[in-house]
């Protein structure tokens, strides 16, 4: 099992940053993929971001590409996403997740793992 918890979120306006971090305990040894989703209501939970854990790569939903860094620390178990010129479009609770299977990262259904969730809230 793996717990992840998630913080860093707020209430901000357009143009701000935002730094997202979400820390994983249990058996995180064999953690493959983390990932960011984010949800608004009536809406299904949509892709963000996702890192390879232990490695490099990378990816993005395009709407955040240019905007929005995810990385990790593996000494402390955290990834991080770092958000920048937020936009009201941006508002969600944003979730953490983690998958130990080689997966589809952009596929919900790949992560076993979630976090409680952070709201973030972007005014215009």
């Amino acid at each position: 099992q793996v717990q992840l918890v998630e913080s860093g979120g707020g209430l901000v306006q357009t143009g701000d940053s935002l730094r997202l971090s979400c820390t994983a305990s249990g058996r995180t040894s064999s953690t493959y993929i983390m990932g960011w989703f984010r949800q608004v209501p009536g809406k299904e939970r949509a892709f963000v971001a996702a890192i390879g854990w232990g490695g490099t790569a990378t990816w993005y939903v395009d709407s955040v590409k240019g905007r929005f860094t995810i990385s990790g620390d593996n000494a402390r178990n955290t990834v991080y996403l770092q958000m920048n010129s937020l936009k009201p479009e941006d508002t969600a609770v944003y979730y953490c997740a983690a998958t130990q299977k080689r997966s589809y990262y952009a596929n919900q259904n790949s992560y076993a793992y979630w976090g409680q969730g952070t709201q973030v809230t972007v005014s215009s």
